[in-house]
């Protein structure tokens, strides 16, 4: 498997070699008791693709008319988000969105004040239908500390339906002396904890993480147990595009995300 290595040689990784021995006693005993597990229900899974709403020539070309309910669906994706660069109030990418039928994103950083918030949620999803509107927040640790309570405050006054996402990639990301764009493991793992103490405080739910990562064992974000620094972002830096976590980074923040989760099923027991 793509992480093995990692599991040989971290404390995260024996945690992950743990709970892996445990699914794998749990699939025994189900088998042991005649339970097919070679049956679909084990062996598939549902998968769903999303993508930025960035080129609109693409996504209108890509957009259908069902022809038993006449509504409009982007085919390009099953999920579409605005971006932080292209979700101005009048912006042609709101309106496009407002038209179809998919579940629907929009980024939001700092600079995003709870009135646009509303109006652009009003915009998107004009019938508050709940489940159709995820809100990707990428500000930073401190800058969401600060900002994101006011917001969560407004949308849920409003009686507006959205789901809260993290992004704790794309506002960390930063330019290194030598050129090389990177993000720092420890500032997205600080904008995360951020991310599920303020929702911890708001009373609110924190509805899921977006990130840029790969299995592969790269060396384009610095940090963590993998220990890439800036000397040595040169040897497997590969990206055609934004810096990725590797396969050794995610699963340190995959544990992260359990544990937080584990500890909010506890606050509410």
């Amino acid at each position: 498997a793509w992480n093995l290595d990692f599991v040989e040689t971290t404390p995260e990784g024996s945690r992950y070699r743990e709970l892996a021995a445990k699914v794998d006693e749990s699939l025994r005993f189900m088998k042991a008791i005649g339970i097919d597990t070679s049956s679909p229900e084990f062996t598939t899974v549902d998968f769903y693709v999303a993508h930025e709403c960035l080129l609109l020539p693409y996504e209108q070309a890509l957009t259908r008319q069902d022809s038993t309910t006449g509504k409009w669906y982007d085919c390009s994706a099953h999920m579409v988000w605005v971006g932080e660069r292209t979700r101005d109030l009048d912006s042609a990418h709101l309106e496009f969105t407002r038209g179809v039928q998919n579940p629907l994103g929009v980024k939001i950083s700092d600079k995003c004040t709870p009135q646009e918030l509303i109006t652009t949620i009003d915009t998107m999803n004009p019938q508050n239908v709940p489940g159709k509107i995820t809100i990707i927040v990428r500000m930073g640790a401190e800058k969401l500390r600060s900002n994101l309570p006011e917001l969560i405050n407004a949308v849920r006054s409003e009686g507006k339906h959205v789901v809260w996402v993290s992004d704790p990639c794309h506002g960390n990301t930063f330019q290194t002396e030598t050129g090389y764009k990177t993000r720092d493991f420890d500032a997205i793992r600080a904008e995360l904890r951020a991310f599920f103490d303020v929702h911890d405080q708001m009373g609110s739910h924190p509805g899921g993480v977006h990130l840029e990562m790969t299995g592969e064992d790269v060396t384009e974000c610095t940090g963590g147990e993998s220990g890439v620094n800036q000397d040595t972002l040169k040897e497997r830096y590969i990206t055609a595009c934004d810096p990725r976590l590797n396969g050794s980074q995610a699963l340190e923040l995959s544990f992260l995300i359990a544990d937080r989760m584990q500890k909010r099923r506890e606050m509410q027991a």
